[in-house]
């Protein structure tokens, strides 16, 4: 039975590695969050607070 080379182990760590980042990096880029609505009603509060009642 054939022992395989040391090269050959580092080809397969080669590409699987590359697979693995590029599957990555097309799973992180795809993700597109929402914004929740939560927020504009936060930055409206500040702008309306900002006005002191002396």
């Amino acid at each position: 039975m054939p022992q395989m080379a040391p090269i050959g182990w580092l080809s397969l760590f080669i590409i699987f590695s590359i697979t693995f980042v590029i599957f990555n990096m097309m799973n992180y880029y795809s993700y597109n969050p929402n914004m929740p609505k939560s927020n504009l009603i936060n930055k409206n509060n500040l702008i309306n607070s900002m006005n002191w009642k002396w």
